[in-house]
């Protein structure tokens, strides 16, 4: 099993060093758990699709610890300056076009000309950052397709050895990974929604944007497959109970329910509970999970799309 570390200085530097040796590296983010690695080594790109046994036509996201280190790799419109500004550090992703003579790998963007940078929220992950002085991919620290950690015990559980140390530093707050906004077109487009909602995006620019569909072929961005986040058993939307053998995820006033996203009917609170309790649901004892319905607006659209590629049909 892999090095569980307390959040420490000491072990944000041991985890500096193992992602500058090529190693993988379990980090936490306010939006989930990522599985780090230095997003300019080839090789140490390489075992990040090998651990999560990821198609590699499915791009990652690339963390740095500030703008300045996202300016150096990535050419900025007026309007990604402007959205920069505003939510980063934050929950947001940002695809934007690469500089010429761009040092990341060409497997981070899956060969793409493009490449979804973040600059995470969470201070410990910019120290972490800071500390290893290279930009980090770092997709959620789970095998593709299965629900994101969203706690050290996740990783662990889901990948085992294939990661060398997991920081530990407790529940993530969010809890749904970060929105990804492209901004290599006239419009900007949402390609997977998340924790900076639809309507702050549109708050700010003060003007609608696009919303895209599922890309099964060539994704521009991490979770735009249709079958994604999901448990091992079957999951079931828009339930008003549990069918016979079934769990119940509840939302708000739902009676019978095993466990509730926010039984105050609070979103931010269902979005930071959604994959801690599908990971707990996921269990033999029942054969699937039914979920109550969730509205569709602010970090609804975000949980919605979650529960949908976890429900859709797998291949």
């Amino acid at each position: 099993m892999p090095s569980i570390l307390p959040l420490t200085p000491e072990n944000i530097e041991k985890a500096a060093t193992a992602l500058r040796a090529g190693e993988l590296v379990a980090f936490p983010t306010e939006t989930v758990y990522g599985l780090g690695a230095d997003a300019t080594n080839d090789k140490a790109v390489a075992k990040i699709y090998e651990a999560k046994n990821r198609p590699s036509f499915n791009p990652l996201i690339v963390h740095l610890p500030d703008i300045d280190g996202v300016r150096r790799l990535a050419e900025f419109s007026p309007l990604a300056d402007r959205l920069s500004a505003k939510f980063w550090p934050g929950a947001i992703s940002f695809v934007l076009p690469r500089k010429p003579g761009c040092p990341l790998s060409k497997l981070v963007s899956a060969g793409l000309p493009t490449f979804a940078a973040r600059v995470p929220a969470k201070k410990s992950a910019r120290d972490l950052l800071r500390a290893a002085g290279i930009p980090v991919a770092g997709p959620s620290a789970n095998r593709s397709g299965r629900i994101s950690p969203t706690q050290a015990a996740h990783v662990a559980s889901d990948l085992g050895d294939r990661v060398s140390i997991i920081l530990d530093d407790g529940p993530c707050a969010v809890g749904v990974e970060s929105t990804v906004l492209d901004l290599t077109g006239g419009t900007p487009t949402i390609l997977r929604p998340g924790g900076v909602t639809q309507e702050d995006i549109e708050a700010t620019l003060g003007q609608p944007i696009a919303v895209a569909s599922s890309n099964e072929d060539s994704p521009k961005s991490p979770g735009m497959l249709l079958s994604h986040y999901a448990p091992r058993l079957p999951v079931r939307l828009n339930a008003r109970g549990p069918n016979d053998g079934e769990a119940y995820l509840g939302f708000g006033g739902s009676t019978g329910a095993e466990m509730n996203l926010s039984v105050r009917g609070d979103l931010t609170e269902a979005a930071a509970n959604l994959f801690a309790f599908l990971h707990e649901l996921d269990d033999p004892r029942w054969s699937g999970i039914a979920v109550a319905a969730i509205p569709e607006e602010g970090l609804g659209r975000a949980i919605n799309d979650r529960l949908r590629r976890a429900a859709a049909p797998r291949g």
